[in-house]
C-alpha cells in the first residue's frame, strides 16, 4: 500500500483494490511485481506528479462525462527500470542507482535494455494504472 497527498487530497494505492498493473506485452520484464514498484515509490522522499489530460475518462468513476468535458485530469509519474536478458536489475529511483547511468551500466554489461514505468492516477477517484513499456534510452 502507498499513501500520498496531492493538492490537499490523499490518495491510497492498494494492490488488491484500485491498481491495474500492465507489463510490456512484447518483452515483459521478469522479476518485478506490483509490490516491488509500490515499494520503490514508497521509499522516495518526494514524488513529483504532473497533471495530464486525456481524451478518455476514468473507466472506474467516469468523472466529467455527465458534464461533457472534452479532457479528463489524471496524475502522472514516470521512472525507468533497466534489465539484463529481460530480468529486472535496477530502477533509476533506487538509492543504489545514484552515480550510475544507463550507459555506464550498459558498458559494464550489467544491463541491456530499458523500460519506462508510468503511474497514471485518476484525480477524482484514485483508480490507478501502472504500466511498464519497453523504450530506448
Amino acid at each position: 500500500m502507498l499513501k500520498f497527498v496531492y493538492d490537499e487530497k490523499e490518495y491510497v494505492l492498494e494492490k488488491d483494490k484500485n491498481v491495474c498493473f500492465l507489463n510490456d506485452e512484447e518483452k515483459p520484464v521478469e522479476g518485478i511485481s506490483l509490490d516491488d514498484i509500490l515499494n520503490m515509490i514508497d521509499n522516495l522522499e518526494e514524488i513529483d506528479f504532473d497533471t495530464q489530460y486525456y481524451k478518455e475518462a476514468c473507466v472506474e468513476c467516469l468523472d466529467g462525462v455527465k458534464e461533457k468535458q472534452k479532457f479528463f485530469a489524471f496524475l502522472e509519474y514516470h521512472f525507468y527500470i533497466y534489465t539484463k536478458d529481460q530480468k529486472f536489475i535496477i530502477s533509476d529511483i533506487q538509492k543504489e542507482y545514484e552515480g550510475q547511468s544507463f550507459n555506464k551500466l550498459l558498458r559494464a554489461n550489467k544491463v541491456d535494455d530499458s523500460y519506462i514505468v508510468s503511474l497514471i492516477i485518476c484525480k477524482n477517484c484514485g483508480d490507478t494504472l501502472i504500466q511498464i513499456e519497453n523504450c530506448v534510452v
